[in-house]
C-alpha cells in the first residue's frame, strides 16, 4: 500500500507506519459506540456542594495551592473562522441578491447579520475596525448609512483589515473596559492571576497555538504582560506549544485507500483536540486547570469563576492527599481487613470507581494490588453545569468492553441513538460538560505520568469531508476530555451555569454576559 516516498513522508512527520495501519483499520471497521449505563446525576456520580462546603474547599485551596506547581492550560490553536459563519453566508448571499432583496437578507434575530450590523458599535473590536478603515480613507458611519455592509464585513474578516477570519479566538478582542478592550488571551491572564499564583507570585499559563500565529501571540503577550504583572503583583510564566505533526491522522478515500494529493503525497489532517494530550503530557505542572479559550467573561462576572475554580481545585487537593495516604498504606502491604474495607469504600464512594466483579472474593494481596493500581492514576475533577439546552458532551456512567463501569464525558456522536435504550439514557442526562477541569498528573512517587498510557484508542471519530471536489474520510483522535482521559480517576462536580459563557458565534459577544454593565 505504501511507497518509499510514503515512508519518507511518515518519517518526516514523526509518525510510525504501524500507527497509520491502525488508523486505516479504524476507517475499515469504524469505532464502537459507547455503552451507556446511566447518566451521572446529583448523588449518583455527580457531587454537589452546599455554600458552607464550598467555602471550606476554597479555604483549603487558598491555604495549600501555593505549595504546588499550578498551571493553567488553554487550548487556543483553532482558527476563529466558524465564529463568523453567519457573516460569510450573509456576504455571499448579499452579493448575489437583487436590490430589493438585499435589506431582507440581514434579518433581525440574535443569530442574524442584521443583529451584528445594528449593534456593531457594541463590539470590543469596533474602534480597531473603525481605525483600520480610516487608514484606507473609509468612514465606517458613512458605510453604515449607505448600507454598504459588505465593505465593513470585508474589513473585519479579510487581511486588508483586521483579518479576524484567519486568526485564532485568543487574538480577538472580546470585552470592552474603560481603559481599552481585551483580547481573549488577556482575560485568561487575568483569570490565572486570581487563582493560579504560587507562593512566589508566579502565574504559569500555557497556550497551544498554531505555527502561523506563534509570532503574533508573543507580540501581543509582550504588549500587555507588564501591565498585568503590575496590576496583580505577579510574575507570568507564559509558554506555548504547537500541535505535533505526528498527531495528524491519515485521510482515506471512500474505499479506505490513502487519499492522495495531485503530487502523489498522502493527505494528513489535524487529529482534533485529542491530539493535545501530547502537549499536556509535555507540561511539568502538578495541578493543571484546563479551560477553553472562548469561555471567559468580563471582570464584573469573574468572581463566580474564581470561586468555583478554587472549589474544584480544593476538592482535587483534598482527594489527592487522601489518595496519597492510602497509596502509602497499600505499598506497605500490612493492612487489616478493616483498613482494606475503608480504602475500598473510599474508592467506590468518593472516586466512583466500581471494583471489578469478584473483588470481594479476592485474597488480601490481590485486593491490595488492584486498589493500588486503580488509585495510582492521573486525577481529574470536572465541573458540570445543569443542561439548559446547550450542545456538548455530558457526564455518564459507561461500561467498557471488559465490563468495567466508570464515569466518562460522552459526546452525542459516540452514542447509538438508534438504540432506544441508549437514547432514553441519553435523554435523562441532567448536566453537560463546559470543559472546566482541574487535573493532578503526578504519580505515587511524585513523577509525571505518561498520559498517553491512559487513552482509550476505541473512542475516536470518523467524519466525511471533501478536498478539491473529492470526498474523503477523516479521523479524529479520542477527544482530550473524552477518550484521551478515559482511564483517569474521574470526579464530576456541579458548578453554576454562570461559569459557562462560551463564544461560538460573533453575536455571542453581544450577550449581556459579554457586555459592560
Amino acid at each position: 500500500m505504501f511507497t518509499q516516498n510514503d515512508l519518507k513522508q511518515f518519517q518526516a512527520k514523526g509518525v510510525d507506519v504501524r500507527t497509520i495501519e491502525q488508523q486505516i483499520e479504524n476507517f475499515k471497521n469504524g469505532f464502537p459506540y459507547i455503552n451507556l449505563v446511566g447518566p451521572a446525576t446529583p448523588g449518583n456520580g455527580l457531587v454537589t456542594f452546599s455554600d458552607a462546603e464550598a467555602g471550606k474547599l476554597i479555604a483549603y485551596y487558598d491555604k495549600n495551592s501555593e505549595y504546588y506547581e499550578v498551571l493553567k492550560f488553554v487550548p487556543a490553536s483553532g482558527a476563529a473562522s466558524r465564529m463568523f459563519k453567519l457573516l460569510f453566508e450573509f456576504r455571499e448571499n448579499y452579493l448575489k441578491a437583487g436590490k430589493e432583496d438585499k435589506e431582507a437578507l440581514a434579518g433581525e434575530g440574535p443569530d442574524s447579520a442584521g443583529h451584528f450590523i445594528k449593534n456593531l458599535k457594541n463590539f470590543a473590536f469596533f474602534d480597531d475596525l473603525k481605525k483600520v478603515m480610516e487608514d484606507d480613507g473609509l468612514n465606517i458611519q458613512d458605510r453604515l448609512d449607505q448600507k454598504d455592509y459588505v465593505t465593513i464585513i470585508d474589513y473585519l474578516l479579510e487581511e486588508k483589515g483586521l483579518g479576524y477570519a484567519s486568526l485564532p479566538k485568543a487574538l480577538l478582542k472580546f470585552h470592552r473596559y474603560d481603559d481599552g478592550s481585551r483580547l481573549a488571551l488577556e482575560e485568561h491572564m487575568v483569570e490565572g492571576a486570581n487563582y493560579g499564583q504560587n507562593k512566589e507570585g508566579r502565574v504559569a499559563i500555557h497556550f497551544t497555538v498554531s505555527p502561523e500565529h506563534a509570532d503574533r501571540f508573543i507580540e501581543e503577550i509582550n504588549e500587555v504582560k507588564d501591565k498585568y504583572e503590575e496590576l496583580f503583583d505577579v510574575t507570568y510564566e507564559l509558554t506555548f506549544s504547537i500541535q505535533k505533526s505526528s498527531t495528524d491522522t491519515i485521510a482515506v478515500d471512500m474505499n479506505n485507500q490513502p487519499f492522495r494529493e495531485a503530487d502523489g503525497s498522502i493527505l494528513f489532517r489535524p487529529g482534533g483536540h485529542g491530539a493535545l494530550i501530547e502537549n499536556l503530557n509535555d507540561r511539568e505542572g502538578e495541578v493543571i486547570f484546563i479551560k477553553n479559550i472562548d469561555n471567559i467573561v468580563p471582570d464584573r462576572l469573574k468572581e463566580q469563576t474564581y470561586r468555583y475554580k478554587r472549589v474544584i481545585g480544593g476538592y482535587l487537593l483534598e482527594l489527592r492527599e487522601k489518595i496519597l495516604e492510602y497509596l502509602e498504606k497499600l505499598e506497605d502491604g500490612n493492612l487489616s481487613d478493616k483498613e482494606l474495607k475503608k480504602i475500598s469504600t473510599f474508592v467506590r464512594e468518593k472516586l466512583n470507581i466500581i471494583p471489578i466483579d469478584g473483588f470481594e472474593e479476592m485474597g488480601n494481596f490481590e485486593k491490595i494490588d488492584y486498589l493500588f493500581t486503580r488509585l495510582n492514576r492521573p486525577i481529574r475533577i470536572c465541573g458540570m453545569v445543569k443542561n439548559e439546552g446547550e450542545p456538548g458532551g455530558g457526564p455518564f456512567w459507561v461500561k467498557d468492553s471488559s465490563g468495567e463501569v466508570s464515569l466518562q464525558i460522552v459526546e452525542s456522536s459516540q452514542i447509538n441513538l438508534k438504540d432506544e435504550g441508549q437514547k432514553e439514557i441519553f435523554s435523562k442526562s441532567t448536566h453537560f460538560n463546559p470543559v472546566d477541569l482541574v487535573c493532578y498528573v503526578r504519580d505515587f512517587n511524585d513523577e509525571l505520568f505518561d498520559l498517553r498510557e491512559f487513552v482509550d484508542p476505541e473512542t475516536g471519530f470518523i467524519s466525511t469531508k471533501s478536498k478539491d471536489g473529492r470526498e474523503l474520510k477523516a479521523q479524529e483522535l479520542p477527544g482530550l476530555w473524552n477518550g484521551a482521559m478515559a482511564d483517569w480517576i474521574t470526579v464530576f462536580v456541579e458548578v453554576p451555569i454562570i461559569t459557562f459563557n462560551p463564544v461560538k458565534t460573533v453575536n455571542d459577544l453581544l450577550r449581556k454576559e459579554h457586555q459592560p454593565a
